[in-house]
């Protein structure tokens, strides 16, 4: 019989491979009961390395530090996502744009031709936007978070929900078919819910290593995804398209 600790390791490899392990495929490879993986789950997420969801377990999503340090971090694969999903903006849209360093490369590469309205919470975000001739800009107040380069809090949120949107350009922390899209922080999460009630479409430009994995606060489900941006081949597409969300590989 295998040992818990050997146990353990190979779903520490099944998640390092493929992001994800679902508790049913688990115990018929160790030839163990699913309460017997579920508890292997719970001590692997006590340990950090991994995120309990239903049916089994995604890595956790990245910390991967401030804006500023996120901006410095594959800007090729950004760029190549930005210029994607800028394509799908339309003359005459109101946006909303949230803070996050590939939303802000999309923010770089809006059509300058088009005549937009965009409303976000990020100063570096308006500022990318200061030589775009036809934008109309504003910015929703709070409290500034050096950190996540944005305004949070219940200013932010509450004048958000006094305005519709025709398309909101999100940054994601996780994104997953099972555990839906997850924010890090409990503030920004709030904000985003809120985007996504005021908005007619949601499109989320997800680097690899967002995809197939999931922070701690829930924003929306994978459905609420209405355009996903992806690099090819670093995400399982047929199972967002059977949540009705549109994908597009660069």
């Amino acid at each position: 019989m295998m040992l818990t600790d050997e146990r353990l390791d190979r779903i520490r490899g099944q998640l390092a491979a493929n992001g994800k392990v679902l508790a049913s495929d688990l115990a018929a490879r160790f030839r163990v009961s699913e309460d017997t993986i579920r508890r292997d789950l719970r001590e692997l997420a006590k340990l950090g390395e991994c995120r309990k969801v239903y049916g089994g377990a995604l890595l956790p999503s990245p910390d991967l530090g401030s804006l500023q340090m996120r901006s410095n971090m594959q800007k090729s694969s950004k760029l190549a996502l930005a210029k994607t999903a800028a394509g799908l903006v339309r003359h005459g849209q109101t946006l909303f744009i949230d803070a996050g360093s590939t939303t802000l490369a999309v923010a770089q590469a809006l059509d300058r031709s088009h005549r937009l309205t965009i409303v976000t919470n990020a100063p570096a975000i308006a500022i990318a936007l200061a030589d775009h001739p036809n934008c109309t800009i504003l910015m929703l107040g709070g409290i500034y978070s050096t950190e996540k380069g944005a305004c949070l809090g219940s200013q932010a949120v509450r004048e958000a929900s006094r305005i519709f949107a025709d398309l909101y350009i999100l940054a994601a922390c996780g994104v997953d078919t099972t555990a839906g899209i997850t924010s890090l922080d409990v503030e920004e999460a709030e904000l985003k819910r809120t985007m996504i009630k005021q908005a007619s479409l949601v499109l989320v430009a997800a680097t690899r290593e967002k995809l197939g994995t999931t922070a701690p606060f829930k924003i929306a489900e994978a459905s609420d995804i209405d355009h996903l941006v992806v690099e090819r081949g670093t995400c399982d597409e047929a199972a967002f398209e059977k949540e009705q969300v549109q994908v597009h590989s660069v």
